[in-house]
């Protein structure tokens, strides 16, 4: 109940501004707006919208205000939040309940960049954008749109579009399908190009179980514990056993918040599964390539690798899809690598991007 306060206060003052000047507001809670989430609290996830009191409001042709982040658990009727992203998860949410066209996304700059305009000035705007490419950009580390929001959005089919608020800009189109079709207020096509972008991440740490049996189960039984913690595991690396021992390395990267948790699980659980020590380093950053074209332009790794190479760049750890090259690297290097990947695959922009304020979401 506290930690959803700040959005029923602000709900109910933007109500209020928006009366003294003429209009009619209604404001909701996340329960008032039919939001029924599992009982998680901190990251509930929402599992059914009944928006009938948002149709009512707005057929009688009031603005209809709801606080984000927050929705009511169906099994004990206690108010829930939803974690990172939960006001943008509210947003899609009710624009797939209602049917909308269009679910619009505010920020503090003008779209989705190639990069991280912060770290990269000469960022260029994506006009368009799929949400399979969009969820690999969230799922490694953008912070314009969290990763649950456009999971939403693709499963129910609802286009976002991103922009600023404090532009009248046109932002970026994050659509559901790679084929859906789209037209600028200039009337232009929109193409789409072999890499979308380069994210990165510093919000994870690495976790290397050291020692661990070289026989059927043993991965299976950390994982088990890992989860059971309820970490999300991003990366996994297994050596080679070493020679003579029968005993291996299995390395992972999980959210550093849940680090704690994770390493007492399987501290309690060394006994069990038998191996013999763990190394934790936060000292990591994440740096992901991103673009559906990597499926039928073949070089696309090698120029990526040779990039690091050039500029120094020494990886730790390897992982890909169709459509993403990530490698773990020292955060102190991490600014650098993004800043040469970007520029070897020729994403710079000739004019700088505009940040108008804040750290981005």
């Amino acid at each position: 109940m506290l930690l959803s306060a700040g959005e029923r206060i602000s709900m109910a003052l933007l109500a209020m501004a928006i009366n003294k000047f003429g209009s009619s507001a209604q404001s909701f809670t996340g329960s008032q707006a039919g939001m029924i989430t599992d009982g998680i609290h901190g990251k509930a996830r929402i599992i059914d919208v009944d928006p009938h009191r948002i149709r009512t409001a707005l057929d009688k042709g009031h603005v209809a205000i709801v606080a984000g982040f927050q929705g009511m658990s169906r099994t004990t009727n206690e108010v829930t939040t939803l974690g990172r992203g939960g006001s943008d998860t509210t947003a899609v949410a009710l624009a797939a309940a209602l049917d909308a066209d269009v679910c619009e996304i505010f920020t503090d700059v003008d779209g989705i960049y190639t990069a991280d305009p912060r770290v990269v000035p000469s960022a260029r705007k994506i006009d368009r954008i799929s949400s399979e490419e969009m969820l690999e950009l969230a799922a490694s580390g953008a912070k314009i749109l969290h990763l649950r929001c456009v999971e939403y959005a693709r499963r129910f089919g609802v286009p976002l579009h991103v922009r600023s608020s404090f532009s009248q800009n046109e932002g970026t189109w994050v659509l559901p399908g790679a084929d859906d079709k789209i037209t600028t207020q200039e009337g232009v096509a929109l193409e789409q190009p072999i890499i979308s972008g380069v994210a990165h991440d510093r919000s994870e740490a690495k976790v290397t179980v050291v020692g661990v049996p070289d026989i059927p189960g043993k991965a299976a039984a950390i994982f088990q514990v890992i989860a059971d913690a309820h970490s999300n595991i991003d990366m996994i690396v297994q050596n080679v056993s070493t020679h003579g021992t029968g005993r291996t390395d299995i390395s992972f990267t999980l959210p550093i918040v849940e680090g704690a948790d994770a390493l007492a699980a399987l501290h309690a659980a060394q006994d069990r599964i038998g191996f013999e020590s763990i190394e934790y380093n936060e000292q990591i950053g994440k740096l992901s390539l991103i673009g559906a074209g990597m499926r039928s332009h073949p070089g696309v790794s090698a120029r990526f690798f040779a990039a690091l190479s050039e500029a120094g760049i020494n990886i730790n750890m390897i992982s890909t899809s169709e459509i993403r090259i990530s490698v773990v690297t020292h955060a102190d290097l991490l600014d650098d690598a993004v800043r040469a990947i970007h520029k070897a695959f020729d994403l710079d922009s000739e004019d700088e991007a505009t940040v108008y304020g804040g750290t981005g979401r």
